[in-house]
């Protein structure tokens, strides 16, 4: 049982660390978040509509755990990092 555990806690850390640095990858400006030209500029096809969506606080940005979501959603491709 202890092994499982800490077979998935290990599992979980590591991929903490993929997700920050996608996020990190295209964030241009490198203000943490990202905004519709910094997406588009890495997948063209991402129409703005898309990113309206993807964008779930409304704030024009997105954050880590949006980008997480619009790729576990099939809405953003995974990166590649």
């Amino acid at each position: 049982m202890k092994k499982t555990v800490l077979t998935l806690i290990a599992a979980f850390g590591l991929a903490l660390p993929a997700t920050a640095f996608a996020a990190t990858e295209l964030d241009a400006n490198g203000d943490g978040v990202l905004t519709i030209d910094e997406v588009q500029a890495v997948y063209p096809d991402i129409t703005a509509e898309a990113f309206i969506a993807m964008d779930v606080n409304a704030d024009g940005a997105l954050d880590d755990d949006e980008v997480v979501a619009a790729q576990e959603a099939g809405m953003m491709p995974p990166s590649e990092g």
